[in-house]
């Protein structure tokens, strides 16, 4: 009997978006000055904002850029708030993007480790949870463990989490992760 707090999910909500806003035009800015790491057809798609009401059943927002997705392969930068979760960056690559850059991600181990990535051990590359089945911290796999996991599943998921106490930082850590990874794919 109290509309108040869809309001207030709302203004959340809408918040979010333009701190999503923000970490697209930092994201947009690296890229310009970095294009050529990165194949040109990644930069075909326009970035986008999605939201939706039920992953798992809460709320939530995704920035992808930059972007390419089609039944062959997936190259996408995925910027994530989940209601009353977290956020998180997840560099997400499959069929010859995952071809391109696996051998570089392999050799990156020690730095993602430091940056307490983690990676995705599940067969499904559409899911953005980090409990257990789903992701697993880079530094608690050694490293051959880590190069199984690269080089035998069909995809590769990155992904750092960012806990929501910190979303004033977001657009800059975004930033910085971005430009680690970019790093790491050169």
């Amino acid at each position: 009997m109290n509309a108040d707090w869809i309001l207030t999910k709302n203004a959340i909500m809408e918040k979010m978006k333009v701190l999503l806003q923000e970490c697209l035009d930092l994201q947009i800015e690296l890229l310009n000055t970095q294009k050529a790491l990165l194949p040109s057809e990644i930069f075909h798609t326009s970035p986008k904002i999605s939201k939706g009401e039920n992953y798992k059943g809460l709320p939530w927002l995704m920035l992808d850029h930059p972007r390419h997705f089609n039944k062959e392969s997936v190259f996408a930068i995925r910027t994530l708030f989940w209601w009353g979760r977290y956020f998180s960056i997840t560099l997400h690559m499959s069929g010859h993007y995952k071809d391109l850059f696996a051998k570089k991600i392999n050799r990156a181990f020690e730095s993602l480790s430091a940056q307490r990535f983690y990676c995705c051990v599940s067969a499904n590359e559409w899911e953005h949870h980090f409990d257990e089945d789903n992701y697993k911290l880079v530094d608690q796999c050694n490293e051959e463990e880590f190069q199984e996991i690269i080089d035998e599943k069909k995809f590769i998921k990155l992904s750092v989490r960012i806990d929501l106490h910190e979303w004033e930082q977001l657009p800059l850590r975004t930033f910085e992760i971005n430009k680690f990874l970019l790093e790491i794919l050169d």
